[in-house]
């Protein structure tokens, strides 16, 4: 068992693992063969549109990599690191670990959470992040596997199991009534948190345009009306195809590249992606034409933070009637940042305030957290009150659920 802390934990960053009928069960007829599992090599690969994606090695989930195996690593290499009494214990790992039930289905994973000391979570999915860059071409199939996907969650995960774990059905954007029928579908179902790709939506013809811009403000409307949360999690946002440019190649986005450029690290470290997301976010006016809607980005880091604040302060002192109000003011609002774990939390909030800081472990996967309420010694500094909110209070509150104690 984990650390028990004084105060109720709420994790905005808890993944699933999905299951080889997450994509198929619920796919129409007319749509059989838009979503494969192909073997080459002797391994099970994911096909969409008859294109094999290496997106992540093994699509199957049946052996991965340990919870949270790079920090248990560091941890061993670096034995003064922080670490106190109840803590789970330190060692060597295997590489590889079959999947346990609780990876996949609720039942057991709320018991996961009882071990680790976690209240409640967000449950975001895993190999879905590739669904709507690989169908970009094809805006109606995007909507067709995205519904099929959300029925599937709703079946082995639903939207809201016993106000402790919170999956998040996607909504993609392309085409703006599907975007509001999928929403209409996943809130009458209890979803309380939807997940929209934090990019341009890809249109008919080639085009992408941002989800911020008038066009897609009756979506925007149903939203706040809903008072559901706007989770923007980190996924493969299109911008391969501007690495492809400076790289001269052709190739897909692969997170789990064991041998990047030191050019396409510099590029993702930038977190372009969240930055300009947040900008359009803002910068086009939809956080002040729906005041009451709430963006929470995870799994995209903090780092993209103070630049950001910064450009917009810069250009508020110099231009203040571009803006409807002080964009810092439409930060605080409406944005709500995840660091990530290796990161500096105090420093986060001295930009942006306690009330806007959420705690988040990425857990199971290998580059999260191995004891994820640790986290809370990062918090050393700020009162007890205030580390309770970031640890899990904020989150409630944008959840709207009981702050007490879920255990």
């Amino acid at each position: 068992m984990a650390r028990k802390l004084n105060f109720p934990v709420f994790d905005a960053d808890n993944h699933m693992y999905e299951t080889k009928e997450a994509f198929t069960r619920h796919l129409p007829k007319e749509a059989e063969g838009l979503i494969k599992y192909v073997e080459l090599n002797g391994r099970t690969k994911i096909a969409l549109k008859n294109t094999i994606s290496e997106y992540i090695p093994n699509p199957t989930f049946t052996k991965v990599s340990p919870p949270g195996a790079q920090e248990n690593q560091f941890k061993m290499k670096n034995p003064s690191s922080k670490s106190k009494p109840g803590d789970l214990e330190v060692g060597p790992m295997p590489k590889y670990i079959e999947s346990p039930p609780a990876f996949f289905g609720p039942e057991a994973r709320v018991k996961l959470l009882d071990e680790l000391g976690i209240d409640r979570a967000l449950m975001w999915p895993t190999l879905a992040s590739l669904i709507e860059e690989r169908l970009a071409d094809d805006p109606r199939a995007t909507h067709t596997v995205v519904h099929a996907f959300n029925q599937w969650m709703l079946d082995d995960w639903t939207f809201n199991f016993d106000d402790r774990i919170f999956p998040t059905p996607i909504i993609a954007m392309n085409i703006v009534d599907e975007a509001i029928r999928e929403l209409d579908y996943v809130v009458e179902n209890g979803a309380r948190i939807v997940l929209i790709r934090p990019a341009p939506a890809p249109d008919f013809n080639g085009r992408r345009r941002s989800f911020a811009l008038p066009e897609f403000d009756p979506f925007w409307e149903k939203v706040q009306q809903a008072g559901v949360v706007v989770g923007m999690h980190a996924s493969d946002d299109g911008q391969q195809r501007y690495h492809n440019e400076w790289n001269g190649r052709t190739v897909e986005f692969l997170p789990f590249n064991s041998q990047p450029s030191v050019f396409d690290i510099m590029l993702h470290f930038d977190h372009r992606g969240i930055s300009d997301c947040v900008s359009s976010i803002i910068g086009h006016g939809l956080a002040n034409r729906f005041p009451d809607i709430r963006f929470l980005p995870v799994e995209n880091g903090s780092a993209w933070v103070r630049p950001l604040t910064e450009r917009f302060q810069k250009l508020y002192d110099r231009m203040p009637m571009l803006f409807e109000e002080d964009p810092m003011e439409t930060f605080r609002r409406s944005i709500f940042v995840h660091p990530f774990h290796e990161e500096d939390p105090i420093g986060l909030v001295d930009v942006v305030g306690v009330d806007n800081v959420v705690f988040g472990s990425d857990y199971p996967h290998p580059e999260g957290m191995f004891d994820p309420v640790t986290w809370v010694d990062e918090l050393e500094g700020l009162a007890e009150a205030e580390q309770a909110k970031i640890m899990g209070g904020n989150l409630a509150r944008l959840m709207k659920v009981k702050v007490a104690s879920a255990r």
